[in-house]
């Protein structure tokens, strides 16, 4: 539906009035926590009522009679906190880092007055254990961002135990499917709902802290299985500040045998420009601030194909004589990048605070994105390949009111959408269009030499989300948060094949709309939640305690009888009924308890629910089936919540000065997950697949992180995971597939290593220098090898998962100097992916297990046609990305 529909907006103008006017009943964790004990520093007597501010938010509390303070709501980052009373000198502690949904302890010693000391001023002692820490999570702030060789959320996220990236790219947490993640952007939702991704891209230049949740979660995260990713985004300084980078650069390797065009350097192939500015709004009050950031990114990728032919090339190869063969090749020869990426990213956010704790916030994010896929078969005809256009934008407005210093509130509504399309021309009437039999190939190992792909998708999400969250530090012991949460979806698809045949005379066409080749759908879902938390700190024991209860229905139709899921063979013309709408209570279990001063254990518990993407809700939504052959899937808005139980138990401890390791076990129990399954009808040989809630699974592992702050000047960490994933199946549609094959496979009866059971997997960073002057960092990762299946000659030799692809190692640089020009600060860097240039086989051939071997030619023969075997056989796309150097400036002002 368009966003300027009198009916949406009238919706979304009600939500507005109706979270204006409700009453404070009751956040995702955008925020943390400072407290303490003010004490005499003389005789350690408790002083009460004494003054404790945060310098830069200008907000504080006071302490009670025993000397505690507690100071809630503040936004990650680095601040001064100040303690103050009348008899004792003021003392600020500087340098005191608070992350998301933690608590950093300050106690702070005053020096009575009659002891001329002035001001005092101390530099808070770095906390590398978190004795809070209730369940596996991982902070990064925004200086280490700096620090390290990355580039994008994705960047950051594979370095953090327990992720796995797939090589389609897909991120994997703790063994989970791809889609149970959640991506929250300060403290709401930017989940596709359709697809489980991420709806807008969030540059690595904007984060201010991202918080990685892996092991249990607060109940006030939701719809989420494996993982949550929670960023908090920069706001405005107190002064006018801004910077400036850009880089170049461009694959450099010698492997050419591999890769087509990669020995031809070319400066610009790689290029980025990004730039923001922050703070008070000219000409208008300081408490107004802003920040405002743009990017763009292109990369020409390092998968080339060559123009050898053109989509409107027409071969005819029906003799057996090759000599009478005719190939017609119009290409100019030219090489052709296959695996391009362009994207933009624009953000603006607004902050406008009052006197008397009023915050009202504005922020937005756009990406667009454009890209090509590799599609090896289109190697030399890489005008037919697919191109690919996402689009996204989130808008968040939030208004928090501090009722004291102990209790506050906050109403969010965030308006969500993007979208997504593929084709090879945009206009399904092309006149470039040609009949499709021109996309035919000699034989199993022959490029296309003409033609071009047909299909063309399209589909949008849209969510509009209005949430009411209320935290009080009821007392000293209890932190108490509850919300609610209220989501309307609008989910709009059109896939359709482009036809061209004699009934249109041999011009492009859309299929009628009754046609299995044309699908369209609107659908809109609706979600809701409550949920409260208590976190309970009596001395150095914490207590999270937690219930959260979910809402779900999908408005959408199931068929009444499975054997005729379209009343075609009844003649029924009402064939569907309401799908029933959903209800899930979970509960939330964490404890930590101190076996030192520099030791902590904790451990965990918790039920876990998802809804599966709408996807495999609303599927083939009028239940078209092809007759003859099992070649259809259906949707089902009747799908149950997907459920992870999830056990942990982990050790922190601080060794020495500077050293600290955590350790960490799990176990997650999967149930419900989407699978699929086969139906007949009641006309003999035909048949359909359905998805129901059919696979399950599990995953055990233990993590171990370390991290060493040797000097000023040298840190290291380093996290290792040993983790065994297994299910039924990897893919839902694995039982589809079973059935589709020749002769049909029987269905798993047993667990078996899922696709990304990577069991060993080890990150590791050093950094050197000072920020103000230089600094290198060095990352590596070594993993070993994920499962494939072993065949020969496309039988299963072997069980399922029974293979393992060879380990993979990276190791990614940066470097950088940084100089003052003219009151500019001005830093050169040079970043180095993949510093060795390794050739990880990402992808491989299932009857070696290798990405460079294959004993195809032993049983294939002679392949005749426009290539050789060999030709064909050459995967470069079976690689990870080569050698990557780019070098830049950035100017900070």
């Amino acid at each position: 539906m368009d966003s300027h529909h009198p009916s949406y907006c009238a919706r979304v103008g009600g939500i507005l009035i109706l979270l204006l006017l409700l009453p404070v009943l009751l956040h995702a964790g955008s925020a943390g926590k400072i407290a303490g004990r003010v004490s005499d520093a003389t005789t350690g007597e408790p002083v009460p009522f004494a003054n404790v501010l945060v310098m830069e938010l200008r907000t504080g509390a006071a302490t009670d009679a025993d000397g505690y303070y507690a100071i809630i709501n503040v936004p990650p980052g680095l601040y001064t906190v100040r303690a103050s009373i009348v008899g004792y000198s003021e003392t600020r502690v500087m340098d005191v880092r608070v992350s998301i949904d933690f608590t950093t302890r300050i106690d702070i010693k005053l020096q009575p007055s009659s002891v001329r000391m002035g001001e005092v001023t101390v530099v808070a002692e770095k906390q590398l254990i978190r004795k809070d820490l209730t369940s596996s999570s991982a902070t990064v702030s925004a200086d280490q961002i700096t620090a390290m060789p990355v580039e994008s959320l994705q960047d950051i996220l594979q370095l953090q135990a327990g992720v796995v990236i797939s090589p389609g790219g897909d991120l994997h947490v703790r063994g989970g499917r791809a889609s149970e993640v959640s991506f929250m952007v300060d403290g709401v939702s930017v989940t596709d709902p359709y697809s489980g991704s991420a709806s807008v891209d969030v540059g690595s230049e904007v984060i201010q802290e991202l918080k990685f949740v892996s092991g249990t979660f607060n109940a006030e995260y939701g719809q989420v299985m494996s993982g949550v990713v929670d960023v908090v985004t920069k706001d405005g300084g107190p002064k006018l500040s801004g910077q400036i980078t850009a880089y170049t650069g461009d694959y450099v390797s010698p492997h050419n045998d591999t890769f087509l065009n990669i020995d031809r350097i070319k400066p610009f192939s790689i290029n980025s420009i990004q730039g923001s500015l922050s703070g008070p709004v000219p000409f208008l009050s300081d408490n107004l601030r802003f920040f405002v950031s743009t990017r763009h990114d292109y990369n020409e990728g390092w998968l080339y194909g060559k123009r050898v032919y053109l989509p409107t090339d027409s071969s005819n190869f029906d003799s057996p004589d090759p000599s009478k063969w005719y190939i017609q090749k119009s290409g100019d020869g030219a090489v052709v990048p296959m695996n391009d990426t362009r994207r933009l990213n624009l953000q603006a956010k607004l902050t406008l605070s009052f006197e008397g704790g009023l915050k009202i916030a504005y922020n937005g994010l756009y990406t667009r994105d454009a890209y090509h896929l590799y599609d090896h078969p289109f190697k030399y005809n890489p005008d037919a390949s697919y191109q690919y256009h996402s689009y996204g934008y989130t808008h968040i407005g939030s208004f928090t009111h501090v009722l004291s210093p102990s209790a506050f509130y906050s109403v969010k509504v965030s308006d969500l959408y993007s979208s997504y399309k593929s084709y090879v021309y945009e206009d399904p009437l092309d006149l470039r269009y040609v009949d499709p039999r021109r996309l035919y190939t000699k034989g199993a190992f022959s490029f296309h030499v003409g033609g071009t792909g047909m299909g063309h998708f399209e589909r949008s999400s849209k969510a509009v989300v209005a949430k009411v969250d209320f935290t009080s530090q009821m007392n000293r012991e209890n932190l108490v948060k509850a919300g609610i949460e209220f989501k309307w979806n609008q989910l709009t698809l059109h896939e359709y094949d482009t036809e061209i045949d004699q009934e249109t005379n041999w011009k492009a066409a859309i299929p009628r709309p009754d046609s299995y080749r044309n699908n369209e759908y609107v659908r809109r879902p609706i979600e809701g939640a409550l949920y409260v938390q208590d976190k309970v700190e009596v001395g150095d024991i914490v207590l999270n305690l937690g219930l959260r209860y979910d809402y779900f229905n999908s408005r959408g139709v199931v068929p009444i009888d499975p054997r005729d899921p379209n009343g075609s063979y009844a003649h029924n013309p009402h064939p569907y009924k309401d799908a029933s709408s959903k209800h899930q209570l979970s509960p939330r279990l964490g404890i930590a308890y101190p076996i030192t001063d520099r030791g902590v254990i904790h451990f965990s518990y918790g039920h876990f629910f998802q809804i599966p993407q709408y996807e495999y809700l609303y599927v083939n939504p009028d239940f078209k089936i092809i007759g003859g052959s099992l070649s259809s899937r259906v949707g089902n808005a009747d799908l149950k919540p997907q459920k992870t139980v999830i056990y942990e138990v982990g050790l922190q401890q601080q060794l020495f000065e500077g050293i600290a390791f955590d350790v960490t076990g799990f176990y997650k129990d999967l149930r419900n997950l989407l699978g699929t399954e086969v139906h007949e009808l009641y006309i003999l040989g035909d048949s359909y697949a359905k998805y129901v809630n059919l696979d399950y699974g599990n995953v055990r592992g233990v993590t171990f992180a370390a991290q060493a702050r040797i000097s000023p000047r040298l840190s290291v960490n380093l996290d290792y995971t040993y983790q065994v994933a297994e299910g039924n199946a990897s893919d839902p549609n694995a039982q589809f597939y079973n059935r589709q094959s020749v002769p049909p496979r029987a269905d798993e009866v047993q667990v078996l290593p899922l696709d990304w059971d990577q069991t060993h997997t080890l990150n590791f960073s050093v950094n050197v220098g000072d920020p103000s002057d230089w600094t290198i960092g060095l990352l590596g990762r070594l993993e070993s090898g994920l499962p494939y299946t072993p065949e020969v000659q496309n039988l299963r030799v072997e069980f399922q998962n029974s293979g393992r692809k060879p380990p993979k190692y990276t190791f990614d640089l940066k470097m950088q100097k940084t100089l003052s020009l003219f009151g500019v600060s001005t830093t050169a860097f040079l970043k180095v992916y993949n510093l060795l240039d390794t050739r990880n086989e990402g992808n491989v051939y299932y009857d070696t297990g290798r990405a460079g071997y294959t004993l195809v030619s032993r049983y294939a023969g002679d392949v005749r046609g426009v290539n050789t075997l060999a030709d064909y056989l050459d995967r470069p796309d079976f690689y990870s990305e080569p050698r990557k150097v780019l070098m830049g400036l950035s100017f900070m002002f």
